[in-house]
């Protein structure tokens, strides 16, 4: 790959910019709630022929509580040859009906609308992508395989089985994603992310004539909620939150029964199992009360391995003939990436360079799309084996997470 390969590159997909905004608008307006089949199934259509005439074939996976999964695949068959993996997701957290409080619009290089930066900007830079490998003729050591769920945004419970089988043949996968931050870093660490019900079962008893005979639940979780919250580590990136509270009778009732919800953030396997340990430990401070734990981690971290960081530095190398400096990031939140980095070498945080995901002035920048789809597409080019890359490890340095 040249200078004036790279050259071709953008200027090709800078001409292809008034398509990606014109298909990002279009995107934006089919609302794809994850709870919606059928408004997904309306997103998934513009995809699909976007998709075919990117020359891939298309299939569309049902799902059984989700509108299921579009599986895309180069037409001609390579035998032998290995694969790459691009996912994304076009669920979004928005309802049908947002468009009318938060319209879809252009202002300057800035498209704003529901949907737009999580994350189907990065999708529209996926998509072109992959055009610019086929109308420019390229050929790409690895065939490029494309997955776009519509679960992602309530954990992807029905779509990770298929992600987790194509990354164990990978040789790496891409995650379109957001960037971190408006200076468009790549995502190369995520926590993981654990689900835990804390339920104790006391005994009822009136508050006002025998309180005594009673076992208060609600005193119990008082108890077992400051151990939890004791469990918070900052500095080691471990966050342990109980986020709801549901149980009791009456105010005239000692309470019976209770329930905790508790969300958990850790950025390494150990830490996870560290936390769980504890949660599961949890002892009643009243013996007239019992405790049951429900849950566990249900996405392992995509932690800055080897592998991860060889990808990382690739790209770095590659925008650079972009005339990028690109940054990395670690984050809290957990992706698709967190699956597929436990099979191969996994990039995530490729997508769309903007702000306000899951917020009301969610946008994306379009004057960045041009740079990220060449990144993509540089990275599609690369040689398939990661001894081939043209970078080695270095001395740790600023940005690393």
């Amino acid at each position: 790959m040249t200078s004036h390969d790279a050259d071709r590159i953008v200027a090709y997909l800078r001409e292809q910019r008034p398509a990606m905004v014109d298909l990002l608008q279009r995107l934006a307006l089919a609302e794809s709630p994850s709870d919606d089949p059928a408004a997904v199934g309306r997103a998934f259509s513009i995809l699909s022929a976007e998709l075919e005439r990117a020359g891939l074939r298309v299939r569309r996976l049902q799902g059984r509580a989700s509108a299921g999964v579009l599986y895309a695949r180069p037409r001609e068959k390579a035998r032998g040859l290995p694969w790459q993996l691009l996912v994304g997701h076009c669920d979004t957290v928005w309802p049908v009906g947002t468009v009318r409080q938060m319209p879809v619009r252009v202002e300057g290089e800035v498209v704003r609308g529901p949907g737009v930066f999580d994350m189907k900007g990065g999708l529209v830079q996926m998509v072109h992508a992959l055009r610019a490998v086929r109308d420019l003729g390229l050929t790409p050591p690895a065939r490029p395989v494309a997955v776009i769920n519509s679960d992602e945004e309530v954990g992807s419970p029905g779509s990770t089985p298929l992600i987790r089988c194509l990354a164990r043949g990978a040789v790496r996968a891409f995650v379109l994603e957001p960037a971190f931050g408006r200076s468009g870093k790549l995502k190369t660490a995520r926590k993981a992310v654990g689900s835990f019900t804390v339920t104790i079962k006391g005994r009822a008893a009136h508050a006002g004539i025998n309180p005594e005979e009673g076992a208060s639940a609600v005193l119990e979780l008082s108890h077992q909620v400051q151990r939890l919250f004791a469990l918070n580590d900052p500095a080691r990136g471990v966050s342990v939150n109980v986020g709801t509270i549901d149980g009791g009778l009456r105010p005239n009732v000692v309470a019976p029964e209770v329930r905790a919800t508790v969300d958990v953030r850790v950025p390494t396997a150990a830490d996870g199992a560290a936390v769980e340990a504890a949660i599961r430990g949890l002892r009643p401070v009243n013996p007239l009360t019992t405790i049951r734990v429900e849950g566990g981690i249900e996405h392992p971290p995509m932690e800055p391995s080897p592998r991860n960081q060889a990808l990382w530095r690739l790209a770095r190398h590659l925008g650079r003939r972009l005339g990028l400096e690109l940054e990395q990031a670690a984050v809290g939140g957990a992706s698709d990436g967190n699956t597929t980095s436990q099979y191969t070498a996994t990039l995530d945080g490729l997508g769309a360079v903007g702000d306000g995901a899951h917020a009301a002035h969610e946008q994306v920048e379009t004057a960045r799309m041009a740079e990220r789809c060449a990144l993509l597409v540089l990275l599609l080019l690369a040689p398939a084996g990661p001894d081939e890359w043209p970078v080695r490890p270095e001395a740790p340095a600023e940005g690393r997470p």
